[in-house]
């Protein structure tokens, strides 16, 4: 399957403003099921500079600096990829993976570096929502298949422009939330349960859409032999060839696409648009 995905966004300023450095974390990452076919990215007003880098968490991104001073930034993204199916499922789990679990518990150095992927904050009724989720399930994947799936069916996902996350408690009794909602909320649970997870933001093409595509949010969760593995909350399933990621964090707001400030006390207003379409 070849997609071509353009993603623009445009923030305008109410009067000229200096640029700090900015970072683009619009580079896809490196996946085996899907090849870049083209890739550019424009900028404007013209960066005096700009270098590819990879952040801590391993995410590439480009850092864009400027000497003008501009009433308008503009990002647009024209990509041309070619997906190749691949089944989500087709690993296998290290003997070290015991199930049932009351905390799920990482060997040796993976544990060690995998102790910030775990959040720490402790809310027994996601806990509690979580044990029955397992109780009712066989395996460590039919647990995370039945999780998602309740997710799925019993939250209504919106859409929700605003920045910012919805606290996970607030979108656990408010039945509802946008895709990065869902998803914090559900690795909350994770993490009350002892699973790493990280929050994982990209492309998701939905071929029943021909427009109204937005930059989507999903979770990935460690699982020893499996490595990182894909699902998705709104959609209920775990990811596959339809899923291109750009960034990766143990928190959503290291994720956000465009990272930057500016100089002065002007307002800003933001304004994104993403088109994917099958080729």
């Amino acid at each position: 399957m070849k997609l071509s995905i353009k993603h623009k966004t445009s923030y305008r300023y109410s009067e000229k403003v200096p640029l700090n450095p900015h970072q683009l974390f619009l580079i896809p990452q490196q996946r085996t099921y899907y090849s870049i076919l083209s890739a550019d990215w424009l900028v404007s007003p013209d960066p005096s500079g700009r270098s590819q880098r990879i952040n801590a968490e391993g995410n590439p991104f480009f850092q864009v600096w400027f000497d003008e001073e501009t009433d308008l930034l503009e990002v647009t993204v024209n990509l041309q990829l070619e997906t190749r199916e691949f089944n989500p499922y087709a690993f296998i789990l290290s003997p070290e993976v015991t199930y049932p679990f009351e905390k799920f518990k990482y060997r040796g150095k993976t544990g060690m570096f995998l102790s910030n992927y775990i959040t720490s904050e402790e809310f027994p009724q996601l806990r509690k929502f979580g044990m029955e989720v397992m109780e009712a399930s066989s395996d460590i994947v039919t647990f995370l298949v039945n999780l998602a799936t309740r997710l799925y069916k019993e939250w209504s996902h919106s859409l929700r422009y605003e920045p910012g996350l919805l606290h996970p408690m607030e979108t656990f009794h408010n039945r509802e939330g946008s895709c990065r909602d869902l998803s914090w909320m559900f690795m909350n649970v994770l993490g009350n349960l002892g699973l790493a997870s990280r929050f994982v933001s990209g492309y998701a093409y939905n071929s029943e859409l021909e427009e109204g595509h937005e930059l989507h949010g999903w979770i990935e969760v460690y699982l020893p032999g499996a490595g990182w593995v894909g699902v998705d909350p709104s959609l209920g399933l775990f990811t596959d060839h339809h899923y291109i990621p750009l960034a990766s964090s143990f928190h959503p707001a290291n994720t956000l696409p465009i990272a930057g400030t500016y100089g002065g006390t002007a307002k800003s207003e933001f304004s994104t648009e993403v088109r994917i379409q099958e080729v």
